[in-house]
């Protein structure tokens, strides 16, 4: 079962946490004692996308997954001037930091996707006090620069909303979208997920000028210095036709105090849609590890 949190963000924003309990788990019940894992998805991403992960992590561990401002269930920041700054690093990081006080998980288990990683490895920057180890999923260090975050725009003005159906959202952005060199119903399934039935069709539900505004307080800047202040015990994990390149990560976990790798074969991007019995082997030794290691 899944039961909703609500929590109070920076500025006051409302967020929706998700925690993963055990069928048998009692809502109200003492809290849970057991080490805890916040899961932090990437940019157009939901705290459900993480559901097939959750199932098999709760058997050990109290696991919470957040929806981030302006994703999923969580508020949306108005449309101003303030927009940039309701959408910076520091906004994200902060609602992380608040989400893992408010719910007492710390010490914490960070695993993030994509920007959600980037988010991650910045608050066990900022605050190592309440990370105990950090999970990178398929997120560059490096800045990708305007050239990328171009690509964006042209690709969702490529979006053919509205879709007459959620499967036919499913088929264009894992088979039809002409960034797919091969057909990806991980990819397929990742978007599908993200869909609402409005009165005229399928639509996201996040704003996609919001996401182009979050995507830009990260894509100009690189991001070593804050990788290079995380002492805890971190994995970082690419897929092998994902966006984080081999060369990229193994410099990443030579700079990381305690790095690791992980390789997934025969996924991109969204491993852990693509892949989700290999992104379990490559994360539980690991967990496993960082478990025994605790006093």
């Amino acid at each position: 079962m899944v039961e909703r949190v609500d929590v109070t963000g920076a500025e006051g924003v409302r967020l929706a946490a998700w925690e993963f309990r055990e069928p048998a788990a009692q809502s109200g019940a003492e809290p849970d004692a057991r080490p805890a894992v916040l899961l932090l998805h990437g940019l157009m991403g939901r705290a459900l996308h993480w559901s097939g992960t959750a199932r098999w992590l709760r058997e050990h561990r109290r696991v919470v997954a957040l929806d981030q401002r302006g994703h999923g269930q969580s508020d949306r920041p108005p449309a101003g001037p303030a927009l940039h700054a309701a959408l910076s690093r520091e906004a994200f990081v902060a609602d992380a930091e608040a989400t893992v006080e408010q719910l007492g998980l710390a010490p914490v288990t960070l695993i993030g996707h994509s920007m959600g990683a980037l988010t991650a490895w910045q608050l066990a920057a900022r605050r190592p006090d309440l990370v105990e180890a950090l999970v990178i999923c398929d997120m560059r260090a490096s800045a990708l620069g305007e050239a990328s975050q171009q690509e964006w725009v042209d690709w969702f003005h490529r979006w053919p909303l509205p879709f007459p159906s959620q499967d036919a959202a499913r088929r264009w952005f894992g088979e039809e979208d002409p960034r797919v060199e091969r057909p990806d119903p991980g990819r397929g399934a990742f978007f599908a997920e993200v869909m609402y039935e409005a009165e005229d069709g399928w639509r996201p539900v996040f704003s996609r000028r919001q996401m182009l505004t979050a995507r830009e307080t990260w894509v100009h800047d690189a991001h070593w210095e804050e990788l290079a202040q995380v002492r805890c015990p971190t994995l970082v994990v690419r897929g092998l036709d994902g966006d984080l390149g081999r060369a990229e990560a193994q410099e990443m976990v030579r700079v990381l105090p305690a790095g690791q790798y992980a390789e997934i074969p025969d996924a991109g991007h969204y491993l852990h849609y693509d892949q989700p019995a290999a992104w379990r082997a490559a994360l539980e030794p690991f967990l496993e590890g960082v478990r025994a290691a605790a006093p």
